[in-house]
């Protein structure tokens, strides 16, 4: 969709795409527990992967444009662009992507950077919003109550430190503060390594579509597993209150302190 003249970049982005893919398949065909989480609790990595693809295939459609003008380019560039300047405010994370914008960027570069950051962020949303309304409509994670931990969270232990509830509903927390703190830490971390690396995206689409992306979906993804993390304290308390009633004692963690 996007011809770049740099081989250079258009092959490290293929070569990690697709060392991607391969630790993905193998993640899924394993039985036993890798790093990937809620690999038996869909859909939460279908909305991560459908997000990030269709932020890449709209801010590739907008930036695709510039080299042959279609009717759809055209609109899908239009909402960008009033996307991108009804969140460009005071303190916004756009406002301060492009107040990072090195000097003599121009007013078209500008815009096309504004343009792929409303579209990433409208992505974001429409994903975090697809992923709330099936937890209501699916009774995510399971609607039985039955969770296998060991899979869906190998890198968390629920028999270490403190209750398991509360243990879930902090790490939540924190991943929730991740995702709105990272759309403000990750742009000066990237302008910093592309300076030490002499990269600019201004002067690569491919390399736009892929930054502009991530920024968005990093956080989103952030924000569904703090969403997912305090779901399932959720519904452990409500299996131990269910649990505590049929045997007729009361549940420690929910007598009054």
């Amino acid at each position: 969709m996007l011809p770049d003249p740099n081989s250079q970049i258009t092959d490290t982005f293929v070569l990690i795409a697709i060392f991607a893919a391969v630790f993905v398949i193998v993640e899924y065909g394993s039985t036993y527990p890798g790093l990937v989480e809620f690999r038996g609790a869909p859909p939460f990595n279908r909305v991560r992967f459908l997000t990030l693809f269709v932020t890449l295939v709209l801010i590739s459609v907008a930036c695709a444009g510039k080299y042959e003008s279609t009717l759809l380019s055209r609109l899908v560039m239009a909402i960008g662009v009033l996307l991108g300047q009804s969140m460009d405010f005071p303190l916004s994370p756009i406002r301060l992507i492009l107040w990072l914008l090195p000097e003599g960027t121009s007013l078209s570069q500008a815009h096309s950077v504004r343009a792929a950051a409303g579209l990433a962020y409208l992505t974001s949303l429409v994903g975090l919003t697809v992923f709330a309304i099936l937890i209501r409509i699916r009774g995510w994670p399971s609607p039985t109550g039955s969770f296998n931990v060991w899979i869906n969270l190998p890198t968390f232990d629920p028999t270490a430190g403190a209750d398991v509830v509360k243990r879930l509903n902090r790490d939540g927390a924190v991943n929730i503060l991740l995702g709105l703190l990272l759309p403000y830490l990750a742009p000066p971390l990237a302008v910093f390594i592309a300076r030490s690396y002499d990269l600019s995206m201004l002067h690569s689409d491919l390399m736009l579509v892929w930054v502009m992306a991530l920024w968005a979906f990093l956080p989103t993804s952030l924000f569904l597993r703090g969403i997912a993390m305090r779901r399932l304290a959720l519904m452990i308390s409500h299996k131990r209150r269910r649990l505590g009633q049929e045997d007729g004692v009361p549940d420690p963690a929910f007598l009054p302190a």
